[in-house]
């Protein structure tokens, strides 16, 4: 490792955070602008004494108190300690390892830049979906200050994601394993110099087969302890888990955020008993009935989910695919239709179940049930998110109504089952009538489908 580093985490990170020198100062803010009243059993963001540029990127977004899980990790984060954190999907983790990697790149900037391709702080997550939904995340809470965040993921253009690189020194890098490993054999990225680790969805990257490249990166990296600090997330603490958390961190804080109950409050739960031939009918006559904005509807194999979503398209919803056949760079513009309200209704496979966090979903559909009790906590995650309400709906039919019992002690709920009212199965054509919106054209024509299997979707690479 080189000296600028050293110098760094001897008489920094581990020593202590000293005081603050950056000179990054927003402009016409100062933190008086954002007055948030001190409330009892909660930590408010100006609480952990953040600089003000990010306290004005905060104050933009919204945020005022912290999660249970950024109350407990973001002070041990700004300490330098290594972390293993235990919290559900929705519970604001990114924000959480975020803020700390913000902070601490601002309090310690180097004496002079580091090198093109030569990351200060490097994420790694499962999913192309969820590191570039991290990469936005971060590109937000750095919004005034002059980090450069890059995403490297598989599935887009290797040259283009090169040109990135090398356009200026990189401090924050975001990754799926497969990709980075790739920069890594063509040299074009270099990890000898990274300060701060994270690793998310753990568990995840264990269950697709990816701990053997994750194991190469961390060889590619400074060693544990005083030359780098580790930040290990997992919905899940398995023996494997655990074991895997020993070896990458060094006397890591332990934190598990725990509830009785897998599945948000602020989301209403509820089951429809009906028949394999009437869920359509009763899908369509739902989002009339109860004025659903912004839907996703989950199926569990991508011909199901083309099947319903070119239905829809046919009777003029305004519905795209979300699966494994769609190349990324048209989930990608699907994803950020979907966010600006051209898409109403997004049709998926659980490749969007996790990690995906797009403002305002008001409903989440269950078009079958998941066969996984754990992919419906993260499905019906997708809404309720950051204090919002929401409304996930399940449709249960012969096929899948066993399956009930299992996720209600999955999740602690019992969840609501009725019998739909009579007037959400009429056929569509016996609802009043109304102008039928443009369509959106589906990306789901024979010439866009890819062969790529649901595990290549997740960029799984043999173990």
């Amino acid at each position: 490792m080189d000296n600028k580093t050293t110098t760094k985490t001897s008489t920094g990170r581990r020593a202590g955070r000293s005081q603050r020198k950056s000179s990054h100062a927003p402009a016409n803010w100062s933190l008086e602008d954002f007055q948030v009243p001190a409330v009892e059993d909660k930590l408010r963001f100006h609480d952990f004494h953040l600089p003000d540029v990010v306290m004005h990127a905060i104050a933009d977004l919204g945020f005022e108190y912290a999660s249970p899980i950024q109350a407990a990790t973001i002070p041990a984060a700004l300490a330098g300690k290594d972390i293993i954190g235990k919290a559900q999907t929705g519970t604001g983790k990114t924000a959480a390892f975020l803020l700390g990697i913000i902070t601490d790149l601002i309090d310690y900037p180097l004496p002079e830049r580091n090198r093109l391709g030569e990351p200060r702080a490097l994420i790694v997550a499962p999913t192309r979906e969820l590191a570039l939904q991290i990469a936005s995340d971060a590109v937000d809470l750095s919004k005034y200050t002059d980090l450069h965040i890059v995403s490297l993921v598989g599935g887009m253009d290797y040259d283009k994601q090169r040109q990135q690189l090398k356009q200026q020194p990189v401090d924050i890098l975001v990754v799926t394993p497969g990709r980075l490993i790739d920069f890594i054999n063509r040299k074009d990225v270099d990890l000898w110099n990274v300060e701060v680790l994270v690793l998310d969805e753990a568990d995840r990257m264990l269950s697709m087969g990816f701990i053997p490249d994750v194991r190469t990166i961390i060889r590619n990296t400074p060693r544990k302890g005083s030359d780098r600090q580790t930040l290990l997330y997992s919905a899940t603490f398995t023996d494997d888990i655990l074991n895997l958390a020993a070896q990458w961190t060094f006397e890591a804080v332990k934190i598990e955020i725990e509830s009785e109950r897998k599945t948000t409050d602020n989301v209403a739960q509820q089951v429809y008993l009906v028949s394999s031939s009437e869920k359509y009918n009763l899908l369509r006559n739902y989002m009339d009935k109860d004025h659903a904005e912004k839907v996703i509807v989950f199926c569990n194999r991508r011909d199901q989910a083309r099947k319903l979503a070119e239905r829809l398209t046919r009777d003029g919803i305004k519905a795209a695919l979300m699966s494994g056949e769609i190349p990324q760079q048209k989930r990608v513009r699907t994803l950020e239709d979907f966010r600006s309200g051209r898409i109403q209704v997004l049709v998926a496979t659980d490749v969007a179940g996790r990690g995906i966090h797009i403002e305002g979903v008001t409903h989440v559909i269950n078009y079958q049930l998941p066969e996984d009790a754990d992919d419906y906590v993260h499905r019906i995650g997708r809404t309720g998110r950051a204090g919002a309400t929401g409304t996930s709906i399940c449709f249960a039919c012969e096929d899948d109504s066993f399956l009930i019992p299992e996720i209600e002690a999955e999740t602690g709920v019992k969840l609501d089952c009725i019998h739909p009212d009579p007037a959400l199965l009429k056929p569509i054509q016996q609802v009043a009538d109304k102008s039928a919106p443009e369509p959106v054209p589906a990306d789901t024509s024979s010439e866009q489908v890819s062969e790529v299997s649901e595990q290549n979707d997740s960029e799984q690479r043999p173990a």
